[in-house]
């Protein structure tokens, strides 16, 4: 099974991983989450997220997921990346991490790819169901 360790600012890690197992009805296995606060030395982040990393590893690879590109938390994920063996996807949100725990059971290209295609797919325009909804009170 394909490992996931999401690095992102803050709680949201932890957010993310309180929601997914809000959806999903229970915490799945081998998915933890490394919270970047300011100020924090980058070096020490990166031999936590190492640990991390190693944590959630049984073989299968690890997905990386981290929220935004460029800033600190993928500048620890990109530093551990190893293609074919750990992969990284910045923007993560609650579509793609729901997406990848669905599907890690696959290689870990597949994995991947689902991650990034619930990602995309889950931010939309949402229509209106009707003129009478809870919002106008009709």
């Amino acid at each position: 099974m394909v490992g996931i360790l999401i690095v992102a600012h803050a709680t949201l890690g932890e957010s993310l991983i309180q929601c997914a197992t809000h959806v999903l009805g229970s915490c799945p296995p081998q998915l933890r989450q490394l919270g970047v606060s300011v100020g924090e030395d980058p070096q020490q982040l990166l031999l936590s997220a190492l640990r991390l990393l190693r944590e959630v590893d049984s073989g299968d690879g690890v997905l990386v997921l981290t929220d935004v590109y460029g800033a600190t938390p993928s500048n620890i994920a990109c530093r551990m990346l190893v293609p074919g063996r750990v992969e990284g996807v910045a923007g993560v949100n609650l579509p793609m991490l729901v997406r990848a725990i669905t599907y890690r059971r696959e290689p870990l290209e597949v994995v991947m790819t689902k991650a990034l295609s619930g990602g995309v797919e889950g931010v939309l325009n949402m229509p209106p169901v009707s003129l009478e909804n809870a919002a106008s009170g009709n």
